[in-house]
């Protein structure tokens, strides 16, 4: 006799294990930034570039730190170095791995090619103050 968990068994499990992201993670949109900045919105804007290895390090560190429910209502728009020039020459950023914290339209802080969990981690706790 053979035990086997059926599709639609093993894809409730898979949702059960893996914990939703409670940020909601979209690309960068200036028109979207400022509509989230006048709602008083917490906003993180990552600006990173595919090959770089930094970049991914701090995404790690990002995707389990977004996980917590106290993030909800966080906003991170990832604003690609290479494609989004415009972009982030308004929002002066030096180079890719810049991590930019606004509470609302207030800038928060930023971070420029940190891999530190604990500072990351309190940046992004700067967007919910």
């Amino acid at each position: 006799m053979k035990f086997g968990l059926g599709l639609a068994a093993v894809a409730a499990m898979t949702m059960i294990a893996s914990p939703a992201i409670a940020a909601q993670v979209r690309p960068f949109d200036a028109g979207i930034l400022a509509q989230a900045q006048a709602q008083g919105r917490p906003i993180l804007v990552d600006v990173y570039a595919d090959w770089c290895s930094v970049c991914k390090v701090q995404h790690k560190h990002l995707s389990e730190l977004t996980r917590n429910p106290a993030y909800k209502s966080l906003i991170v728009f990832r604003l690609n170095y290479d494609t989004q020039k415009a972009e982030r020459r308004k929002l002066k950023v030096p180079r890719q791995s810049t991590l930019i914290a606004f509470n609302g339209r207030n800038e928060r802080g930023r971070l420029v090619a940190s891999t530190d969990r604990e500072v990351i981690s309190r940046l992004v706790r700067s967007t919910l103050k």
